[in-house]
């Protein structure tokens, strides 16, 4: 436990050191990044610790705050998410170098690096919490830090509008969450946390409820994903990799935790945790095709990948409810398998984007095109992201997301109870991977692909070093589970094992989970793709190189002939227009000989632009006029409230 306390300290105070250094000078960002870095390390060391001991580690220390205790505890539940918190941490801090360099950002530089490592520090504390006062605190903590990392340019009004709206979300979240730690309260008669299924039914709708509220605000389960569009993409790349690779996933930490104190589990939780991630998966994915902007893009597929994550907990919670120990492991594998590989993708594709965003100048990418040109490796690491996040082989996406697979086919064994409604988990699945791999066809190709679009992508560059080890690390973690799954089983079984609270649950083996099989198919796919690409490039090395590819009859394209990202994306759009309501402009072409023509499409978020904003502007306006009618200056209509209040008081003292 030592590790561990080690470790949130440095990575907590790692920001520190640079408030007393130039603000032109990289001394502060260069301490920064090493106690950063040997805080990773220190935490690992106490995650491998906690595996190898096959137990949970507990540490007490006395606090004199009435009800609280520094209570940490350190089990297989919370090794799963602090593993890829380090991992996520460590990269985030070495990009930061050379994407935010202080020398550049005089101004925010340190502010930004005090924010990450003071938010690191409050996830590490939040998920070894076993005390209900100390939990709400890193909380708050982390709440208040991600604000700071979001407004780093505040400067910027659309910067400033994202972060309030967060603010807003995240204390709405927090004050649910009090409500809960409460009623918990009151039924554990304790502010630690109940160990495993020791809880009884009576009570618990009320604390699943107000967590799934305030975890699943954080989380951004849709329709509480309001902040998370806004905000991942109005922070740095690096801090948006963290919040989206980490800071959403204690949404979920907060689902699995609650739902493991009690003995029994009604079956409406797992079905309503099923729809909320079958909406969040298609409709985020949906909206991720909708965009044109890459940060926003990514941010909506969080929401999407939440979704997938929602889908395994859900299908482990019917197993709990229906006794199924098997739906029971390959659900809350996939989900916990799930959230590393989320972790590790989408920081990659965040920190891919930020390189060419750093080159371009811009986050639309309508002003991209053909920087594969340009920034080779990154077009690989990008692209290497995008086959991760779209669930296939070799990649990790496609292990986590097989094993919900398995887990929503095990219903199909019980077709004569509700259970088996639970095999419709799969064909989502299927259609949020197909929307994914059309996203990523449209990013990559718009992006890396083609003519130029812009000045800014013709003059871009490839990234520094410093931004590109951090990329490289991340896809080979990603290779790594792909290729080589059975190195995450240990985990795995043991996290299913202290969530369920049963040791008798089967094994990731056999024919139940055949790891292997995965393992040989990963490598086959990969000694394919490299054979493959060694017959091109030999073929392609004996032809001249004066002769350009076939271009459908034009010899000198330019970047009008290619597709937009509305355009590209629009007839997948179309078809979720019941959801979406885009906005379509232009693009009808008529007669033989047309006029010029252009066509865009904007697609507001459907619950934050279409229902809350408008919601409240209404009640903004019905207010102000209330106001007006009532205090209107004629002293007669005065004397009248005062009137009816007396006869109001008289009615109510003479009953």
């Amino acid at each position: 436990m030592m590790w561990l306390l080690v470790s949130i300290v440095l990575i907590s105070l790692a920001g520190v050191p640079g408030l007393f250094c130039p603000r032109e000078g990289s001394g502060g960002e260069r301490i920064a990044c090493l106690l950063t870095i040997a805080g990773c390390v220190s935490g690992l060391i106490a995650v491998v610790t906690t595996l190898t001991s096959n137990h949970a580690i507990r540490y007490h220390f006395p606090w004199s705050m009435p009800g609280g205790v520094l209570a940490l505890r350190l089990d297989a539940i919370t090794v799963a998410f602090l593993l890829p918190l380090f991992i996520v941490v460590a990269m985030g801090t070495i990009y930061g170098l050379g994407y935010w360099p202080q020398r550049e950002n005089p101004n925010n530089g340190r502010k930004l690096r005090l924010f990450y490592g003071l938010i690191s520090g409050a996830m590490i504390l939040l998920l070894s919490a076993h005390n209900g006062i100390l939990f709400l605190m890193a909380w708050e903590i982390m709440a208040l830090a991600g604000f700071f990392l979001i407004i780093t340019e505040e400067h910027k009004e659309e910067v400033r509008r994202a972060g309030f709206i967060y603010l807003i979300a995240t204390h709405t979240g927090t004050l649910s969450l009090f409500a809960m730690f409460a009623v918990l309260g009151q039924h554990s008669e304790t502010l630690f946390f109940p160990d495993m299924g020791t809880l009884p039914l009576i009570g618990s709708s009320l604390i699943f409820l107000l967590g799934l509220f305030g975890f699943g605000m954080k989380a951004g389960l849709m329709p509480l994903h309001i902040w998370l569009p806004g905000a991942h993409a109005a922070a740095p790349s690096h801090a948006s990799a963290l919040l989206s690779g980490i800071m959403i996933k204690t949404g979920i930490y907060g689902l699995v935790r609650i739902t493991s104190f009690f003995a029994e589990i009604p079956p409406w939780w797992g079905w309503l945790l099923l729809i909320m991630g079958a909406i969040s998966g298609i409709f985020g994915v949906a909206l991720a095709i909708a965009q044109h902007d890459i940060k926003r893009l990514l941010a909506y597929h969080s929401v999407e990948n939440i979704g997938i994550i929602t889908l395994g907990l859900g299908l482990a919670l019917l197993g709990r409810s229906y006794d199924q120990p098997v739906l029971i492991l390959l659900g809350l594998t996939g989900c916990l398998l799930h959230i590393t590989n989320h972790a590790l993708f989408k920081s990659l594709l965040f920190l891919s984007a930020g390189s060419v965003i750093h080159a371009v100048g811009s986050r639309e990418i309508d002003h991209f095109g053909g920087l594969l040109k340009r920034q080779r490796w990154t077009g690989l690491y990008f692209l290497g992201g995008a086959v991760a996040i779209s669930g296939l082989p070799p990649f990790n996406g496609f292990v986590s997301e097989w094993l919900i697979y398995l887990g929503a086919f095990q219903s199909f064994h019980h077709s004569g109870s509700s259970l088996s409604l639970a095999l419709l988990t799969a064909p989502v699945l299927a259609l949020i991977g197909a929307l994914a791999l059309a996203c990523f066809v449209k990013v990559f190709g718009i992006t890396f692909l083609g003519e130029f679009r812009s000045a800014g992508a013709a003059q871009a560059h490839e990234a520094s070093r410093v931004m590109l080890w951090p990329m490289g690390l991340l896809l080979f973690a990603c290779v790594w589970i792909g290729l080589l799954p059975t190195t995450f089983r240990p985990l795995l079984e043991q996290a299913a094992t202290a969530w369920s609270g049963n040791p008798a649950l089967p094994k990731l083996t056999g024919q139940l989970a055949p790891l292997w099989a995965i393992s040989f198919s990963g490598w086959l796919v990969l000694g394919l793709l490299l054979l493959v690409g060694w017959l091109l490039q030999r073929k392609s090395s004996k032809l001249p190189r004066d002769i350009g590819t076939w271009g459908c009859g034009y010899r000198f394209p330019t970047p009008r002939m290619q597709y937009t990202a509305s355009s590209f994306g629009d007839s997948l759009v179309r078809l979720f227009h019941f959801g979406l309501w885009s906005k379509r402009h232009g693009g009808k072409v008529k007669g033989f000989f047309p006029k010029e023509e252009n066509f865009s499409s904007h697609t507001p978020d459907l619950v934050l632009n279409r229902a809350l904003i408008p919601t409240f502007r209404g009640l903004a306006w019905l207010f102000h006029w209330l106001r007006h009618f009532i205090q209107n200056g004629i002293a007669a209509i005065y004397l009248l409230y005062m009137l009816l209040a007396l006869i109001v008081l008289l009615t109510l003292l003479l009953r």
